[in-house]
């Protein structure tokens, strides 16, 4: 088989396979594993002195033990057929892509809204880390959309940019990364100090990857007179990633994002992305699932002919 075949195979498989079937329930997940681990550590080691350096050590360790071992496999299917990494690094790939079942997610509240606010504000809290008990009909939508946003550059474009840069290890050391943040790099009383390592490696593997996703969120429309607007109001967040997808999307919808929210129990006030706070449909879904689609096709494309050169 040629090698610019098995170059982008693994890729091809890996994504069409997410494309079909998302994350199905009955399929263990190393996510779930990882998070295991992260609580098993936070739950014997966040207590009391040294905080941040116990935090530290358990992010570094964590991260530098999965791309360890996975780089490791792959070397011991090396002199084996060569269909056994390729399918070792289509599943790493198929495992590390999110964006259907995010998809499927955000789809799923605005069905659930329909139905009732009580069921909507349910579906959301899925997806959504902050409190969704009292959230209207509108903050159920924008929490869903700004989800659909943000996660398409954690769970789709920061993947496909580390597969690029350091191959499948690279982009499973990712999801931990990602993962380690979603649960403990949070400023609460309980996590701040332990989780402060792991938020601030999340920001810098994302922080290429995130203004990326808002670029080739823009480029799907064909509007790059957008990106002004990307610019202006992408700062606008807590995270100095996440405002970017945020924004972009916005800037899209010709809405509103952002503003104070609950998580656990605390209340921050975040900043507003965006000026027009028109009531959000479930049109501007379906236009946000395509600007997402249309996105991610165009990053699948970019690494495939990274992996030929």
């Amino acid at each position: 088989m040629d090698s610019w075949i098995l170059a982008i195979l693994p890729l091809l498989i890996g994504w069409l396979l997410d494309l079909l079937l998302g994350d199905p329930i009955w399929l263990p997940h190393p996510v779930v594993w990882f998070g295991k681990a992260i609580a098993a550590c936070e739950h014997k080691l966040n207590r009391g002195n040294f905080r941040k350096a116990k935090g530290a050590f358990v992010a570094i360790v964590l991260i530098a033990l999965v791309f360890a071992l996975s780089w490791f496999l792959r070397r011991l299917l090396l002199p084996l057929p060569s269909y056994l990494l390729l399918l070792f690094d289509a599943i790493i790939i198929f495992y590390c892509l999110a964006g259907t079942t995010l998809i499927r997610e955000v789809r799923e509240v605005f069905l659930a809204l329909d139905r009732s606010l009580d069921e909507g504000r349910k579906q959301v809290a899925r997806i959504v880390g902050r409190d969704t008990s009292e959230l209207s009909a509108q903050e159920v939508r924008t929490a869903a959309l700004e989800t659909l946003a943000e996660n398409l550059s954690d769970g789709v474009i920061a993947p496909l940019f580390w597969l690029a840069i350091l191959g499948t290890p690279g982009m499973l050391a990712y999801k931990m990364v990602n993962t380690l943040d979603s649960m403990i790099g949070y400023k609460t009383e309980r996590y701040k100090a332990f989780g402060c390592w792991a938020a601030h490696i999340d920001d810098i593997a994302n922080y290429i990857p995130a203004r990326l996703t808002a670029f080739l969120m823009i480029l799907a429309t064909g509007k790059l007179g957008r990106l002004r607007f990307v610019w202006k109001n992408g700062r606008n967040h807590a995270s100095p990633n996440s405002g970017y997808p945020e924004a972009a999307l916005a800037g899209i919808l010709n809405c509103r994002f952002g503003g104070p929210h609950y998580y656990f129990g605390e209340l921050f006030d975040k900043p507003f992305i965006g000026e027009n706070d028109r009531l959000l449909t479930t049109a501007d879904m379906k236009k946000a699932v395509r600007v997402n689609r249309t996105a991610e096709v165009i990053m699948v494309i970019l690494v495939l002919f990274r992996s030929i050169l």
